[in-house]
């Protein structure tokens, strides 16, 4: 696919994704790509990973579980892509297509009902509501925990559900986004470091870690300067992840909460309880901890404001294609 193609496309798919999101009929009709992928890993994970064997059997059926799911990925999204553009104006279907994979509409929802829910049912509905987006224990978090739980989420998956997706496509088309996607989602599916996961998982957290360098530094580059653009703390947003981003366990996540804790002026990550296991991170940022629900509407304005440079991004480089293509 061309890069003319490719940007119209991509244009088109955070266009519908921005309006319609994933629609809820074909979601209980067909499901979801994710699932989809999800249900993939989870049959590699029952064939492939077997807890008699030894770390370095399990850690290279890792690898070949993971080469596994590229190479669907990458030839589904590779035939699809070639499908749309075997018909006249197909970088329409295809871009729709692509929107599957672009989390944005679903995230600010769901990071809205965490708020709606503290605000209507208390703590106990702001805990159910939050232990939908995140894999902490729920019932450890009081209410300030909910809460920077809730923005963490925000931040950190503004990067892996949209801004990874959006550049990787712009790189690849549909064989980039697709490879991407299920690289991430394998990452969240056997990516732990629990005695089943850390030697079959191996391969999916590195992959994702490298594939998501790029993104989340341009994720927190674009969070700081919405902070700019919406008169928030833009230069406290900047200083936070030049001081805090590299102290964080994952080599990509710190980025995006730093960028989040500054412009906010929160404290974020730092340790958090896992199931039954305490991670000791290390802080993001060194504001308040007594996050509130107006925080989480805060940060969902500050997404929406980034959301915006995002478009005006895609839209400037569409409107440029259009024009070198017909001048």
């Amino acid at each position: 696919m061309d890069l003319f193609s490719r940007i119209l496309s991509l244009a088109i798919a955070w266009a519908f994704e921005m309006v319609f999101g994933y629609p809820r009929p074909l979601y209980a009709r067909i499901g979801h790509p994710v699932t989809w992928m999800g249900a993939l890993i989870s049959a590699l994970d029952r064939r492939l990973n077997f807890e008699e064997d030894t770390s370095s059997t399990r850690r290279s059926a890792g690898i070949v579980a993971t080469g596994i799911l590229i190479v669907v990925a990458g030839t589904g999204g590779y035939i699809i892509e070639r499908l749309c553009l075997s018909i006249t104006y197909g970088f329409i279907p295809l871009g729709i297509i692509a929107s599957s994979l672009i989390a944005s509409k679903s995230l600010a929802e769901h990071v809205e009902e965490v708020a709606r829910e503290l605000e209507t049912q208390g703590l106990a509905g702001g805990r159910r509501a939050v232990s939908r987006i995140v894999g902490r224990n729920p019932e450890t978090l009081d209410e300030p925990g909910v809460c920077r739980a809730a923005i963490e989420s925000l931040a950190e998956n503004f990067s892996d559900g949209v801004v990874a997706p959006v550049f990787w496509y712009a790189l690849f088309g549909l064989p980039g986004i697709a490879i991407y996607k299920i690289v991430n989602t394998a990452d969240s599916m056997i990516g732990h470091r629990t005695p089943r996961y850390e030697a079959f998982g191996w391969a999916a957290a590195r992959l994702d870690d490298w594939l998501n360098l790029i993104p989340a530094r341009l994720t927190a580059l674009v969070l700081s300067a919405a902070a700019f653009i919406s008169h928030r703390r833009g230069t406290a947003a900047i200083r936070t992840v030049r001081r805090d981003a590299g102290k964080h366990r994952s080599p990509n996540a710190g980025w995006p909460e730093a960028a989040m804790a500054g412009a906010l002026d929160l404290r974020l990550a730092g340790p958090r309880i896992y199931g039954e296991t305490v991670v000791n991170d290390a802080y993001m940022g060194n504001g308040r901890a007594d996050a509130s629900v107006a925080d989480i509407r805060k940060a969902l304005n500050l997404f929406h404001t980034a959301c915006v440079i995002l478009s005006a991004l895609i839209g400037l480089l569409a409107f440029y294609l259009v024009y070198k293509q017909y001048h």
